[in-house]
């Protein structure tokens, strides 16, 4: 099975809701600041992104089942309370598909945007095949102006075939070690995965992609890591106390999002860690995307104990402690050190 229509289709619907989330994301920067702590802007790009992806995936593939794991329903926006959500939703959402010339879907009604935000109730697992979505994977990083990504993955029978990251805020050229936000690198990436056919890269607004590989680092002290912006989303003490067994010489590069896989997958680091507070279940389209795009890239990812991430079993990840992310050189004494640390913190765990 070679994918090559479902991983066109799955660009093609990332990089238009990733537009739609710049228009909502441009907007609210550019409002006055009392605003930005006010969760609609992230509402209204957050169902408006699963939105168009629905559109495009069953418009572009009208042939197949459709099944969608996706993290939102409709239920407030059919509430009287969201109301006006819903029409500034509906407008946005014309507004994106109308922007692609190649795009043949006519205005949509509000009951279609409904509709289509429902289409991700799928819980998944191991038959058949599963289109898995976060429309805004990042959403306090929208919010603050950085780093986020619409994340799309196909499930086939359980495993992960495709993935495709539309990251607006990534800047072409490495981050590692630097400032994310240098005013000269252009930014907009998209990256995209096909089993057994490599990762690649390209501008988010169209270019010929790139072949990408992860860091070919084999000196831990070389090796400069991620982690999630947001100490809420992973315990950075465990991380820190990682990279001192191993000697990291280079402080943390902390991003919000999926966007870090998409940058382990070039290169710009080679370790990333995650290491959610406990009672946290991690949900796969939280990682789903991401891990082909650096699995593909060369790359490997696993949990705490070292056992490959199980996308089979529903809508989540059933995994031993944390989210463990390198190239192949680096990962058996990345496990070791891991494994130790853990053991000598077990109460915090």
């Amino acid at each position: 099975m070679s994918y090559h229509r479902e991983l066109a289709a799955a660009k093609k619907a990332a990089s238009l809701a990733a537009r739609l989330c710049q228009k909502v994301q441009k907007a609210l920067l550019q409002s006055d600041v009392q605003s930005k702590s006010d969760k609609s802007p992230v509402t209204v790009a957050d169902y408006g992104s699963q939105a168009v992806v629905s559109f495009i995936l069953q418009r572009e593939l009208p042939s197949e089942s459709f099944s969608l794991v996706a993290e939102e329903d409709s239920g407030d926006l059919r509430k009287d309370s969201g109301r006006e959500t819903l029409v500034r939703i509906t407008e946005l959402v014309n507004d994106t598909l109308t922007s692609d010339g190649t795009c043949s879907i006519s205005q949509v009604s509000e009951e279609d945007v409904l509709t289509a935000i429902d289409s991700g109730k799928s819980e998944g697992g191991s038959n058949g095949r599963h289109w898995v979505l976060d429309p805004i994977d990042g959403t306090k990083g929208f919010l603050r102006g950085d780093q986020y990504a619409t994340a799309l993955a196909l499930l086939d029978e359980g495993k992960v075939v495709l993935g495709v990251l539309a990251c607006p805020n990534l800047p072409l050229a490495s981050i590692g070690g630097q400032d994310q936000h240098s005013s000269h690198n252009q930014v907009g990436c998209l990256f995209s995965a096909k089993i057994g056919e490599g990762t690649y890269m390209q501008r988010l607004d169209g270019s010929a992609p790139i072949k990408v590989h992860v860091s070919a680092i084999e000196n831990p002290e070389e090796a400069s890591f991620f982690e999630s912006f947001e100490a809420a989303h992973s315990m950075h003490d465990l991380s820190s106390s990682i990279a001192k067994k191993l000697g990291f010489k280079a402080p943390p590069v902390r991003i919000d999002s999926q966007a870090k896989y998409g940058a382990l997958s070039r290169g710009d680091g080679a370790i990333y860690l995650r290491f959610p507070h406990k009672g946290y279940r991690e949900k796969i389209w939280d990682h789903a995307a991401g891990c082909i795009v650096v699995t593909e890239a060369g790359g490997e990812v696993s949990d705490a104990a070292g056992n490959p991430l199980d996308f089979a079993k529903g809508r989540y990840l059933d995994l031993e402690t944390g989210i463990i992310v390198t190239n192949k050189k680096l990962m058996p004494s990345l496990l070791k050190a891991v494994q130790e640390c853990l053991d000598e913190k077990p109460s915090s765990l």
